[in-house]
């Protein structure tokens, strides 16, 4: 029975709706696409803003999405994409032997050219951005902005080479990618280059696919990395890869100082012995600026542990950091190489270009201002003990670090030591203004209510005594290194001890010989009330002269006078004791300290006796001063034989 009339006209249009679409793919596939390849370079060139060249076979296929329109697939061969204009580049941003991607048809009506998935095989990638933070990876930001649109959902990796140069953090390192097989790592990569002047290698592992449009999806990367002597291992994710922002790492770091960390980081850390760390890296890295926070880590420098949290920020004028660090166990002989006053072998583990001659005490090595100026900090540091191979009573240390154009201060710092407590406050200006050939520094510190009998715990006989130290210190100079701070240096040392003791084993305990022989031959080998030891220095372009110097024993007094020349490390003191006792007659001659810091020389009036001291007065001279440590410094005169001496 024949269909009717309308029947008949309904399966035809229907046929020729299903006949074109289907004779335009036919058709479509059995192009010779080689020809189209003009046209597709102009057109993808304009929508990327940028050189598009399909030098090889170009060939089409189609395949089903969810969509009606099925998608066309498209394969090439030799292609090649160049940088942005204005951009100058040592070589184009992608060459690659093939080159395969799908595009959504309906998107094509408004100028939108959507790709689902882009992928390479062996290519040959360079990624660049320019001191001004203009990069070759992000598209549509030319100042006349292209009608048809780019839209790449993700990127799929192969076996090829990645070069990345960027000009705001002094990178130019290459990558030999290879691909794996394993569920969470795509490709393999091997790296060599620079960071910031230092060769940087290592090797590591990312995803095979990356995620564009997806911004959360993260993105895997791990690496083993050693830059000019620094170990670098972190794992973690990056999302927002369009922009290479929003890192998330588990990052550990370890390497013979801090300071290295520059060159990586772009963050002024002080010069310390041999670190290693670890914690959790967060990061964003705009195109004018980034924010770093480096949380919960935990870790140790030379001896002592260190934790904390650190927030680094990039912008103008300068970058900031900022946050707080911990330490419960502070090595006195890790800070050395803060001021320069570690050994030699350990300036040179860490790369220190000067070295501390052998006939000097008080370290030359230069402060490295040139970097001040580059950030402002404002970070708190606090130790709960502060110790050293024979013991060093110090708790609760504190201080605020803060660094504001080129200006370094430590406002306050203040601990707890041998039952009393020290404060101060540091302020070293580094930028220049002031003076521009050295930091003009500033320091002013006092000690109060110290126990002699908790500052030397370990020494016997000391327990019984309940003498007490008080000290004041004021100084300041222009220099740029502790010895030129010190050998320039204007103010004045106070301070008194009171009601203490001592002995000849007390003092060969501590190190002065001389106390020890002077002692000996004054009462004998026994202990001896300390009734009052009374210092007052004036400071005056590296010289330390005394205006009082007074030690006073239950059998004998001393006086001394003289100078300490901070400058040239030479000594010229003279002694004079007057026993209690006519058993001490003999020694009523002038005894003289002279010679160098390293190698001081002390002898008895008219030859009558020569003795060499490995430390001498190193307690009450040179301590108090190249250390900043008030062993023997100032104090009111608390007792009635501190103000009789200072009276007289």
């Amino acid at each position: 029975m024949p269909l009717p009339r309308r029947t008949r006209i309904a399966i035809a249009v229907g046929s020729v709706v299903v006949a074109v679409p289907v004779i335009a793919v036919i058709a479509l596939a059995s192009i010779d696409w080689n020809r189209a390849r003009p046209w597709l370079n102009d057109r993808i060139s304009a929508a990327i803003e940028r050189p598009f060249e399909i030098r090889g076979d170009l060939a089409l296929a189609w395949r089903p999405q969810g969509s009606i329109l099925p998608m066309p697939h498209l394969v090439a061969k030799d292609v090649h994409i160049g940088n942005p204009r204005a951009m100058q580049a040592p070589s184009e941003m992608v060459s690659v032997s093939q080159f395969a991607f799908a595009v959504e048809l309906l998107p094509l009506l408004r100028q939108r050219i959507a790709i689902p998935e882009l992928r390479f095989d062996s290519p040959k990638l360079l990624l660049q951005r320019d001191a001004d933070g203009k990069n070759n990876w992000t598209f549509g930001h030319d100042d006349q902005p292209s009608a048809w649109k780019l839209d790449v959902q993700r990127v799929v990796f192969s076996k090829g080479t990645v070069r990345y140069i960027d000009a705001m953090t002094q990178v130019d390192a290459s990558a030999n990618v290879d691909t794996l097989n394993d569920p969470r790592y795509g490709v393999a990569w091997q790296l060599r280059g620079k960071w910031n002047n230092q060769n940087v290698s290592g090797s590591g592992k990312a995803g095979a696919v990356l995620f564009l449009q997806q911004q959360t999806a993260p993105f895997p990367l791990s690496a083993d990395l050693d830059l000019g002597g620094t170990h670098i291992v972190f794992e973690g994710t990056l999302t927002k890869p369009a922009s290479l922002t929003a890192l998330d790492l588990r990052l550990k770091l370890s390497g013979p100082s801090l300071e290295r960390l520059y060159a990586l980081t772009g963050v002024l850390l002080p010069e310390t012995p041999p670190f290693v760390t670890e914690g959790h890296l967060r990061g964003n890295l705009g195109a004018n600026a980034s924010h770093w926070v480096y949380d919960q880590f935990t870790g140790k420098v030379g001896q002592s542990d260190i934790a904390g949290k650190l927030d680094f920020q990039t912008g103008q004028p300068r970058s900031r950091l900022s946050g707080a660090v911990q330490s419960k166990l502070l090595q006195v002989s890790d800070l050395g190489p803060l001021i320069g006053a570690d050994s030699n072998a350990s300036k040179e583990a860490r790369g220190a270009e000067e070295r501390q001659p052998g006939n000097k005490v008080l370290p030359v090595e230069t402060f490295r201002t040139d970097r001040w100026t580059a950030i402002d900090a404002d970070v708190n540091f606090k130790a709960a003990q502060i110790t050293r191979e024979k013991n060093l009573p110090i708790q609760n240390l504190e201080t605020q670090i803060h660094l504001k154009d080129g200006v370094l201060s430590l406002t306050p710092m203040n601990f707890d030591i041998a039952g009393g407590r020290f404060t101060s406050t540091v302020m070293l200006d580094g930028s220049g203004k002031v003076n521009p050939h050295a930091i003009r520094a500033t320091l002013k510190a006092a000690a109060s209510h110290l126990q002699l009998k908790q500052l030397f715990p370990s020494i016997d006989g000391m327990q019984a005594t309940v003498g007490e130290i008080n000290a004041n210190v004021a100084l300041a100079a222009d220099g740029n290194s502790v010895a030129s701070l010190l050998g320039a240096s204007n103010g004045e040392l106070k301070g008194a001890v009171t009601q203490g003791s001592v002995s000849k084993l007390m003092l060969e305990t501590m190190g002065l010989n001389i106390g020890s022989v002077v002692l000996t031959k004054l009462v004998g080998d026994k202990q001896v009330k300390l009734n009052c030891m009374v210092t007052d220095f004036a400071v005056a372009n590296g010289v330390m002269k005394s205006r009082l110097f007074v030690v006073d024993t239950s059998e004998a007094r001393i006086d001394i006078n003289g100078t300490v020349n901070l400058g040239n490390e030479k000594l010229d003191l003279t002694l004079k004791p007057d026993a209690k006792s006519v058993r001490v007659i003999s020694l009523r001659a002038p005894i003289y300290v002279r010679g160098s810091f390293k190698a001081p020389d002390v002898s008895v009036d008219k030859g009558t006796l020569a003795l060499r001291a490995g430390s001498a007065l190193a307690l009450a001279v040179v301590a108090p001063v190249a250390a900043i440590v008030p062993l023997v410094s100032t104090g009111p005169g608390e007792t009635n034989g501190c103000q009789t001496l200072i009276r007289h």
